[in-house]
């Protein structure tokens, strides 16, 4: 796409939204009503493209793509109204006789960077809030996922582009799109790849939310429910084959129990994938071939306990365990974003927090245990975006629960309200009365002000 249009596109918007249009209520729940019969319409093109892009499940593509979104526009069509009123606040005394409260109004015209993990979920979730805010919306959308995209592409071009518009191509439209002084950017990525969003955003002094993610933690207690655990851990990891930036990257497990566990996830890998995951229908695929080298090679620190095999052909992955692996192996240098699940153990509960302290911030940590004591211990010990406790990856499925990381797992929270609330500028305002005016606050000041200023602003 050239940079004369992209440029006619953008400015085109800019005049829409200065129109005033987006701020009626009743146009944002059209807006929203359209984009939700589209998708229920087009569900089933949605997931023949995710199944040719990955090889997904229609389960997989139902629980976390299709039906994720359809459930976040029916919270935002159904509480719109009540999120875009008024909240009023308490004003001081100091400030009699005025009222305060806190406005919401749309920033104005918002860039979505989204990946290819997660295509429809991770592009069409921002632009509800988006739009549920009452902005205008600038898409640009992995490469890496062209079936997707073209269903993506077809349901937005039923509105008009000067609300919504998808911009495909290569890097240099990427470029162009984060040297324009947009009001608002959302990207979802990769933290090195954040970095420099982060400093486009800076250079125009672009407000921003970054969806990162990172090395997540999952620890296993001496006590947990080992078959719920086995369970629920190869569940979350082995989902999108691996490709999900807030399911378990490492394990930490108590060596009492370490065996018995890795029998367990061995069986449930069994039950979930049959003998050979390949001809399996429930199990995924791995985006491209350079990204199935980058896991073999990942795969040769410690003991493969189930799994290990490659396809390059195929971009295929096994679900692979590996025990016996070290704080420092190459494959805890880096987010695994794959199929594969290193099992360190432990003997003291201590080198817990002394290992994932060696990386940055994740996304999301876990623990498996029954003991409320040592789960709030963990939680109040160790820092992440969200947490879980007996349980993976169901956090992000929540819409009454913010979504996001911390330091290098991301800036910034959506999901449900805070989606609203993150894409709305939330403007304090305070009313003055004039049926009077204290002449406190003018000068000459005297010690009597002085004196009454300290009441009042204990």
């Amino acid at each position: 796409m050239e940079s004369d249009k992209i440029n006619r596109i953008l400015e085109g918007q800019k005049r829409f939204f200065a129109e005033g249009k987006t701020l009626d209520v009743r146009y944002r729940l059209e807006v929203l009503k359209k984009l939700r019969k589209l998708i229920v319409k087009n569900e089933k093109e949605i997931m023949n493209a995710l199944r040719q892009d990955f090889h997904k499940p229609e389960f997989e593509s139902l629980a976390t793509e299709t039906r994720f979104v359809i459930k976040e526009i029916n919270l935002a069509i159904r509480r719109l109204r009540k999120w875009t009123g008024k909240k009023h606040v308490w004003t001081p005394f100091v400030h009699f006789l005025a009222f305060s409260y806190i406005t919401p109004q749309p920033y104005g015209q918002v860039l979505v960077l989204s990946p290819w993990n997660y295509p429809f979920q991770l592009s069409f979730m921002p632009l509800v809030g988006a739009l549920a805010a009452g902005n205008c919306v600038v898409m640009k959308v992995s490469r890496q996922v062209k079936a997707v995209t073209k269903v993506m592409e077809k349901i937005l071009d039923e509105f008009p582009k000067e609300l919504i518009v998808m911009m495909n191509g290569d890097h240099t439209v990427s470029e162009y799109l984060l040297s324009y002084k947009f009001d608002y950017i959302f990207f979802t990525g990769s933290c090195e790849t954040g970095k420099y969003v982060m400093q486009k955003a800076a250079e125009n002094m672009i407000p921003l939310s970054l969806e990162l993610g990172g090395k997540n933690p999952c620890v296993i207690a001496s006590d947990a429910k080992l078959n719920y655990a086995a369970k629920r851990i190869a569940w979350g990891k082995f989902m999108n084959a691996g490709q999900t930036c807030i399911c378990s990257d490492y394990v930490l497990i108590d060596r009492v129990v370490k065996d018995r566990f890795l029998e367990l996830i061995t069986n449930e890998l069994q039950r979930f994938y049959g003998s050979d995951p390949l001809k399996s229908s429930d199990f995924a695929r791995i985006i491209n071939k350079d990204n199935v080298r980058r896991l073999s090679a990942l795969m040769q620190a410690g003991e493969i306990v189930t799994g290990g095999i490659t396809d390059e052909e195929n971009c295929y992955v096994s679900p692979t365990v590996i025990k016996d692996i070290k704080p420092d192996d190459p494959i805890m240098k880096e987010e695994v974003f794959g199929p594969l699940l290193p099992v360190i153990e432990f003997e003291r509960f201590e080198e817990v927090y002394s290992i994932i302290e060696m990386n940055p911030k994740p996304l999301a940590t876990y623990i498996f245990t029954d003991n409320k004591k040592l789960a709030r211990e963990f939680l109040n010990r160790t820092q992440s975006g969200t947490a879980g406790i007996n349980d993976t990856v169901i956090q992000i499925a929540s819409p009454y629960l913010p979504y996001g990381g911390v330091g290098c797992s991301g800036i910034g929270r959506y999901h449900g309200r805070k989606s609203f609330e993150t894409f709305s500028n939330m403007r304090s305002v305070i009313r003055k009365s004039n049926l009077f005016d204290l002449s406190l606050r003018y000068p000459p000041y005297n010690k009597f002000k002085e004196n009454i200023i300290r009441l009042l602003m204990r």
